[in-house]
């Protein structure tokens, strides 16, 4: 949706700075000591998931901090893109665009549909996750149903990048001229 005109603010990527900040590593060292720390002094990820994927009170914990940073970033980066114009509409990439409420922001909700043997040889190749980890994530998440039912639009990504390129040109076209963007 970038190529064609959108600015994206990605939930993962903000958290992934908020999590490397000074006090954040502070309060997680405080939280789990310092083997949750990788050799050049980085939170390392892999680690943190490890824990709060073991245990939902320390998932819920983690969350409380960082959730409201990554809202502040976010609202600062959509005050930037607004103020661009440019860019045809703002799109939220989040895993957890219900979960935390963001699809109330929204005009329009896109699902991405992909088959689960599709999300999990695409999690394994391109996360390099061991089997059965998209699944134990997925289960800390709402239903793939509600969130394909509760989406204004689904595009289908269980077939080329081009069958999928069409399919999101599409639907991208739909809501900017629903909202009568230029």
């Amino acid at each position: 949706m970038s190529e064609l005109g959108a600015g994206v603010i990605r939930s993962d990527d903000l958290a992934a700075a908020e999590i490397n900040a000074a006090d954040v590593k502070d309060v997680l060292r405080h939280w789990w000591g310092p083997d949750i720390f990788a050799t050049d002094g980085s939170v390392d990820r892999q680690k943190v998931a490890a824990v709060v994927f073991a245990d939902a009170a320390q998932r819920h914990r983690l969350e409380a901090l960082l959730h409201p940073r990554v809202a502040i970033r976010r609202a600062s980066l959509m005050n930037e893109l607004e103020a661009q114009g440019r860019i045809k509409a703002i799109v939220l990439d989040s895993p957890l665009l219900y979960e935390v409420d963001l699809d109330l922001i929204c005009d329009a909700v896109v699902f991405v549909d992909a088959e689960q043997a599709v999300r999990e040889e695409r999690s394994e190749k391109s996360r390099n996750w061991p089997a059965g980890e998209l699944a134990r994530r997925e289960k800390t998440q709402q239903p793939l149903d509600m969130k394909r039912a509760r989406a204004d639009y689904t595009v289908d990504n269980n077939s080329t990048l081009a069958a999928l390129r069409r399919q999101v040109e599409g639907v991208f076209a739909q809501i900017v001229s629903e909202a009568g963007a230029p």
